[in-house]
């Protein structure tokens, strides 16, 4: 049978209608057969909603797709081509503990930083490798491209502890930097070109290029004041502090606020949690009023405030993979792989953020060398973090668990690693059974 099988793991999310409209643009060069939309029973009214939506999209196209919405993760995954995975283990309640809880111990509370990251790595990891044991079995020839934050763990988790090498990490924080230097520069961004190195969600743009000439100090000049111009939804722009950014001499992501910036966006995350909540509730507003958007039976398009969810060009990056993959277009995309020598400062086995070509045999990374010089022991801790965290998502070992989140630099000390680790234990005990076995 000709076309492509897509299956979508954690296909109710509110994303969803972004990736829906990627596959229907690109249709002629990406005949997309059959979509499967997998969701958990929690999330099944979700999942309705949103596959009504796919299926008006599609329709209204005229494209010949079939959409397919189920519970059974086994009877989707069967003679897959393409596994994505966009789901949040705890759904965005377990994000609100992920926030809340260490802002009580001074500490900054965020999705995929810190201990917000430390457990979302260890709620999901588990399910990640069922996931791939089923790959194994039922598709093993197909690509599991993972969206699921934290996504450069969760890559790590796989190539570590899973018997599956056709795995990569995607997000869409170089996409969204490259749209705000062409902003910037008032470029469109297909002249822009960005050597990105590094990590997930700790990725450095090492030089910036319009049209092949080095532009990387015009875009540093320009991105100090009070706002930098390169953001996103989630993460407030203080802009940098313009002599910082200059000796840095390199592009950061706008994740690195947490890091450069820790008091600051600490302090912004107290009082944003006390008066308008954590950007969890937050979330959770928007995704009420997206889903009520979404039950509209007259609505077949992707509406524009999706954006303000927080996965801009989402569709970009996840189209645009699978697309270079299926025909062998050998263009250059920013992808969590393997590394393979491609950052010398990283082992070769570990998962980094890098430049690759995409090739139908898979991404080949662009060698940079070392990291420079100022960032390198950073990015050498936070691998050092996701490394131990996920090995501990894997065992169920408490003690590796406490050393990842002592390791973790937005933690001040091993005390205070310990006294978050415990509460978030404990509140997310029903998602995490590997740290609560029996006692034989």
């Amino acid at each position: 049978m000709s076309g492509i099988k897509i299956v979508t793991i954690g296909g109710g999310s509110s994303y969803t209608p972004e990736l829906v409209e990627g596959f229907i643009k690109r249709y002629d060069e990406l005949p997309v057969r059959e979509l499967w939309l997998v969701d958990i029973p929690e999330g099944e009214k979700k999942l309705q909603i949103v596959g009504a939506l796919a299926k008006r999209m599609v329709e209204k196209a005229g494209v010949p797709i079939q959409v397919h919405l189920t519970l059974d993760r086994r009877k989707a995954l069967a003679g897959a081509d393409f596994v994505t995975t966009q789901m949040r283990v705890g759904l965005l309640d377990a994000r609100i503990k992920d926030e809340r809880i260490p802002l009580k111990y001074g500490v900054i509370g965020q999705e995929t930083n810190g201990p917000g990251g430390l457990f979302k790595g260890l709620r999901t990891i588990p399910v990640i490798m069922d996931i791939c044991r089923d790959m194994e079995e039922l598709c093993p020839d197909a690509w599991l491209i993972n969206f699921t934050n934290p996504a450069g763990m969760v890559t790590e988790a796989v190539l570590r502890h899973a018997n599956r090498s056709k795995v990569i990490g995607l997000c869409n924080v170089p996409i969204g930097m490259k749209m705000g230097v062409a902003t910037i520069l008032g470029v469109e961004q297909s002249r822009v070109h960005i050597d990105f190195a590094g990590l997930n969600h700790m990725v450095f743009g090492l030089g910036v290029y319009v049209d092949g000439d080095n532009v990387t100090s015009q875009v540093i000049d320009k991105l100090t004041g009070e706002q930098s111009g390169i953001t996103m939804q989630n993460i407030l722009d203080l802009g940098w502090e313009k002599d910082f950014i200059k000796a840095l001499g390199i592009l950061p992501c706008p994740y690195h606020r947490y890091y450069y910036q820790t008091s600051t966006m600490l302090a912004h995350e107290q009082e944003e949690a006390s008066k308008n909540g954590t950007r969890a509730e937050v979330v959770k507003r928007v995704e009420a009023e997206l889903f009520a958007l979404y039950e509209d039976p007259d609505l077949n398009i992707k509406p524009p405030q999706l954006e303000k969810r927080g996965g801009a060009y989402y569709s970009e990056a996840a189209c645009n993979l699978i697309h270079s993959f299926y025909n062998d277009r050998r263009d250059i995309q920013p992808v969590n792989v393997r590394n393979n020598g491609a950052i010398a400062s990283i082992p070769d086995d570990s998962a980094v953020e890098v430049n690759c070509v995409i090739t139908k045999q898979g991404p080949i990374p662009l060698a940079v060398g070392d990291l420079p010089v100022p960032v390198r022991g950073l990015v050498q801790q936070i691998k050092s973090f996701e490394r131990v965290a996920a090995e501990a998502a894997v065992t169920g070992d408490y003690h590796k668990a406490l050393l990842a989140m002592a390791i973790n630099p937005l933690v001040p000390s091993d005390v205070v690693a310990k006294q978050i680790l415990d509460e978030m234990l404990e509140a997310h005990k029903e998602y995490l059974p590997q740290f609560f076995k029996p006692v034989t």
